[in-house]
């Protein structure tokens, strides 16, 4: 039996485990720094490890028996967890939204033997799958545009967004700088700017703004044109830039009454209140990938439009499906020996294998996740 710890048991760390949990040629143990959420996954049948992820010995400690291991960390850890991961020599599927270049972990992979599987969730994720598979099959690719968000299904003021992920990548969103390719060039512009509407399908009128999604993509593909942009119900930007520009969401302390604050710590801990999701709500997961380029000598433009909801047989929220099962069919391709590219793989770089390609969506689309593609 193959062993597979998985490190953070939140939102789409508890999909992933309890998808993996299915299998009965997999033993899943999931490393969870909160007691309430060991005592909540302990409840679902799933076995529990208390784990500091900020002590890389009881990392090293709580890797060392597995086969595979699952990375559903904060994306701040995430580059972190990745080399230690990939020192112990382990096979690695992870949805972490680290800020830095994982690819500079790349050599070091190869040299270990190690196939690390990164960005694997929905966005980054299945968006650069499905980039990579268009650039793969077309003669010429000039544009690749990426729309996504993940957006409450009841729309309440003020804010009009629930938190469905980690509440602090939403936040890292918000703040770190956007880049994308434009005409070649790699263009840097803040985040939550460029705002435009878009129609898209079932959801209808949604925000569109500028954010550093497309992250690998600007490096492994060669379209002359890239960019990604986060969706949100409108009017929610608008407030989050007027937080942004105020300094609410600023690192330096201040000095309140004698004592040392930052803005960022009070304003994240209304905000994450304020956007809890609540028990039994929906959630939905909307994402359109559109690729234009030359295929078989004639002007092509691929569309995929993906749209999700909440699953209320297993209380999973939307966007923890479409994050989770990506990473999961990895590890279990990973845990059996189907999957073996040593390096740092973002999905782009696994697009052009017809076999991979085909049993992602084939697994995606058993789980309920579909993607409707069109051509024009």
């Amino acid at each position: 039996m193959k062993q597979i710890v998985v490190l953070g048991g939140g939102l789409v760390g508890r999909v992933m485990a309890r998808d993996l949990a299915l299998e009965k040629d997999l033993a899943v143990t999931v490393a969870e720094r909160d007691p309430a959420t060991l005592a909540r996954l302990r409840a679902e049948g799933l076995t529990t490890l208390p784990l500091d992820f900020t002590d890389d010995a009881a990392i090293r400690k709580a890797i060392a028996p597995a086969d595979v291991v699952v990375g559903s960390a904060p994306g701040h850890m995430g580059l972190r967890i990745l080399r230690l991961v990939i020192e112990a020599g382990k096979p690695y599927a992870d949805i972490a939204f680290m800020p830095e270049d994982f690819l500079q972990l790349d050599a070091l992979a190869k040299a270990r033997g190690v196939t690390a599987v990164v960005d694997c969730g929905v966005a980054p994720g299945l968006s650069n799958l499905l980039c990579g598979r268009a650039e793969h099959e077309f003669d010429s690719v000039e544009t690749m545009l990426i729309l996504v968000g993940g957006l409450p299904k009841r729309r309440l003021w003020p804010y009009e967004y629930r938190v469905v992920f980690s509440g602090v990548d939403v936040i890292e969103e918000y703040l770190r700088p956007a880049r994308w390719v434009e005409n070649g060039t790699l263009v840097t512009k803040p985040a939550l700017t460029d705002i435009e509407p878009v129609e898209l399908p079932v959801v209808g009128s949604v925000e569109a703004f500028n954010t550093d999604g497309l992250r690998s993509l600007a490096q492994t593909l060669h379209a002359p044109n890239m960019k990604e942009k986060t969706l949100r119900w409108p009017g929610h930007v608008e407030k989050m830039r007027m937080l942004r520009e105020t300094g609410f969401l600023s690192l330096e302390p201040l000095d309140i009454g004698g004592a040392k604050v930052r803005p960022y710590d009070v304003t994240t801990k209304l905000l994450f209140d304020a956007w809890r999701l609540p028990e039994g709500e929906a959630d939905l997961t909307v994402m359109r990938v559109q690729v234009t380029g030359v295929l078989k000598g004639a002007r092509t433009t691929w569309t995929w439009d993906l749209y999700d909801e909440a699953d209320p047989a297993t209380g999973f929220h939307s966007m923890a499906r479409t994050t989770g099962f990506p990473c999961a069919v990895v590890a279990r391709m990973l845990a059996r020996g189907e999957l073996a590219r040593p390096g740092v793989n973002p999905p782009e770089l696994l697009a052009g294998d017809d076999r991979f390609f085909t049993r992602m969506m084939d697994e995606l689309r058993a789980r309920g996740v579909t993607v409707a593609k069109s051509v024009s």
